[in-house]
C-alpha cells in the first residue's frame, strides 16, 4: 500500500509540474533549477542503475522501481526537449529572431556550464562510483549520455546564433563556425558568439524603447519631402538600398522619402540634371513647394551644382551633406598622374560595366578627376551657395588602418597628406555651410565612409547610424524645413 501511495504521489507531482509549466504558472526552466538539473540529469543512466539495484524502497517489487524510474525519465526528457525548443521565456524579448538568438546564447552557456560541472564530477566522483559497484559498461553509457547532452546543447545554441545574429556577417559566421570545431579554442569562440548575441539584444531593446517613446510623434515628418542622393559608384536600386536601414526608419517616424536616381559614374553636371528632373517630378507629384536633400559623398557636389547652376534654389529648402569632398582628395591628384592612355583604358573598363548596370552615360574618366583638389578649387569658385537654401555638413573618421579593410589604402594616403579622415574624405574637405561636427566613437573601428550610410547594415558600439539620421531629420523639422 505504501508503494502505491508513493507512486501515485510521484505521478501526481510530475504531471502537475508539467501541466503548470505548460500553462505558464510554473517555470521549470528557471536558472537555479537549470543549474541543478544539469548536474544530475545527464547521469540518468547511472542514477537509474543505482535506483534499481541499490534502492531500499520496493526492493522486492521491480514494477515499483521501474515505474519510479520511468516517471523520472519522462520528467527529465520533458525539460530537456523543452529547453532545446524554447530555451528562454523572457517576456521582454521583442521579436521572434531575438528569441531564437537569445535562446541560442542560453543553450551555449548551459552547454559550457554542463561540461565544466561534469568534468569536476568525473574527477571527484570516479572513486564514489567504483565504491557503488556500478559496472564499467554502465559508466561508459553514462559518459556517452553526458557527452550527447553537452553536444546537443552547444550545437543547437551555436546554430541559433549563427543563423539569426545580424552582427555576425558571412565572413564572421564562417570564422566562428570553423574555430568552433577546434577543442579549447572553441570555448573562447563560443563565449565570443554569446557576447555578440548579448550586445545585439541590448541594442535591439534600446531601439524598441526609442520606437515606443516616439509612437505617433512623427519626429521625422518634415514640412518638405526628403530626397536622398547617393555617392559615386552606386545606383538607387529597388532591392539593395544604398542607404541601408536608414530610409525605413525615417519613414517609420513620419518622413516622406525619395531618391535622386542619378548615375553611378555620371559627371557632376550630368547627374545634376538627373537630380533636377527628379525633384521637379516630386514637386509635381506631392504639390510641395520645396524638398530637403540629404546627400552623401559626391552626391553633395552633384546637389550643390544643381542648386546653383541649374537655378533650383527656389525648390530646395535645405542641403545636408554627409562626407562630401568639397575640397577634393589629394590621393586623386596622385591617380591623375597615371599616364593618360592607361587611365582612359581603365575608364573604358568601368564605363562598360556600369552601362550594363544601368548608367546611360557613364564617364569614369571625367567624373573621377572631378575629385581632384585643383578641380574642386575651381568648382568652389564657380558654384556659389544660393541665398535661402540652408547648407549643413557632417563627416566621420576611422581610428586607424585596421578600422575598415575596404578603405585601407586611401585612408593611408589621405592620412599622410590631409590628416584625419573617414577612409576617403578628410575632415577639412568635408566642411561646407554650417559644419555640424565630426562623428566619431572611441572604439577601434571608428566610423568609415561606408558606415555613415549603413552600407554593411552593422551595428557598431557607441554609434547608432540610424538614430543619427533620425536626429538630423528631426532637427530639419524643428528648423521649419
Amino acid at each position: 500500500m505504501t508503494e502505491i501511495i508513493v507512486i501515485f504521489a510521484l505521478t501526481l507531482i510530475t504531471l502537475s509540474a508539467i501541466f503548470l509549466d505548460i500553462t505558464k504558472k510554473l517555470n521549470l526552466l528557471h536558472k537555479i533549477l537549470m543549474y541543478i538539473y544539469f548536474i544530475f540529469a545527464p547521469h540518468i543512466v547511472a542514477l537509474g542503475y543505482f535506483l534499481i539495484q541499490h534502492s531500499k524502497f520496493g526492493q522486492d517489487n521491480a514494477i515499483y522501481r521501474w515505474t519510479i524510474l520511468t516517471e523520472i525519465i519522462i520528467f527529465i526528457l520533458y525539460i530537456f526537449i523543452k529547453i532545446n525548443i524554447i530555451p528562454n521565456n523572457k517576456k521582454q524579448i521583442v521579436n521572434f529572431r531575438l528569441r531564437i538568438m537569445l535562446g541560442g546564447r542560453c543553450l551555449v552557456l548551459y552547454g559550457l556550464y554542463t561540461a565544466f560541472v561534469q568534468i569536476i564530477i568525473y574527477l571527484i566522483g570516479n572513486t564514489i562510483m567504483q565504491r557503488l559497484a556500478i559496472p564499467e559498461h554502465i559508466l561508459v553509457i553514462d559518459s556517452i549520455i553526458v557527452m550527447l547532452n553537452i553536444i546537443i546543447l552547444i550545437i543547437n545554441g551555436m546554430l541559433r546564433i549563427l543563423c539569426t545574429s545580424r552582427r555576425l556577417n558571412i565572413v564572421k559566421r564562417l570564422i566562428v563556425g570553423f574555430w568552433s570545431l577546434i577543442p579549447i579554442v572553441n570555448i573562447f569562440v563560443m563565449l565570443y558568439a554569446c557576447h555578440i548575441a548579448a550586445i545585439e539584444y541590448d541594442h535591439e531593446c534600446y531601439k524598441v524603447i526609442n520606437h515606443e517613446a516616439r509612437v505617433d510623434s512623427e519626429v521625422c515628418k518634415t514640412k518638405y519631402p526628403l530626397v536622398l542622393v547617393h555617392g559615386v559608384g552606386f545606383r538607387d536600386l529597388k532591392y539593395i538600398n544604398y542607404w541601408g536601414r536608414i530610409p525605413k526608419e525615417l519613414i517609420r517616424n513620419g518622413a516622406t522619402v525619395y531618391y535622386g536616381n542619378q548615375e553611378a559614374w555620371g559627371t557632376v553636371e550630368y547627374n545634376a540634371e538627373d537630380i533636377k528632373n527628379k525633384i521637379l517630378g516630386i514637386l509635381k507629384e506631392t504639390g510641395c513647394e520645396k524638398v530637403n536633400i540629404i546627400a552623401h559623398s559626391k552626391g553633395g557636389l552633384d546637389s550643390r551644382y544643381m542648386i546653383s547652376k541649374l537655378k533650383m534654389g527656389d525648390y530646395v529648402a535645405s542641403l545636408t551633406m554627409i562626407s562630401s569632398p568639397h575640397r577634393g582628395c589629394k590621393f586623386v591628384d596622385l591617380a591623375c598622374k597615371i599616364p593618360d592612355r592607361i587611365y582612359k583604358s581603365i575608364a573604358r573598363f568601368f564605363d562598360k560595366r556600369y552601362r550594363f548596370l544601368g548608367d546611360k552615360n557613364p564617364d569614369f574618366y571625367t567624373a573621377s578627376r572631378q575629385f581632384s583638389t585643383y578641380h574642386s578649387k575651381k568648382f568652389n569658385e564657380e558654384v556659389k551657395d544660393v541665398d535661402g537654401v540652408y547648407y549643413q555638413s557632417y563627416t566621420s573618421v576611422v581610428r586607424n588602418i585596421f578600422s575598415d579593410y575596404v578603405v585601407v589604402i586611401p585612408y593611408i594616403l589621405v592620412k599622410l597628406t590631409e590628416g584625419e579622415n573617414d577612409g576617403l574624405v578628410s575632415i577639412e574637405s568635408a566642411k561646407w555651410g554650417e559644419f555640424k561636427g565630426v562623428l566619431r566613437n572611441k572604439r577601434r573601428r571608428g566610423i568609415s565612409h561606408g558606415d555613415i550610410i549603413d552600407l554593411r547594415r552593422d551595428d557598431y558600439k557607441d554609434f547608432d547610424v540610424i538614430e543619427k539620421y533620425v536626429e538630423i531629420v528631426s532637427d530639419l523639422k524643428n528648423k521649419g524645413f
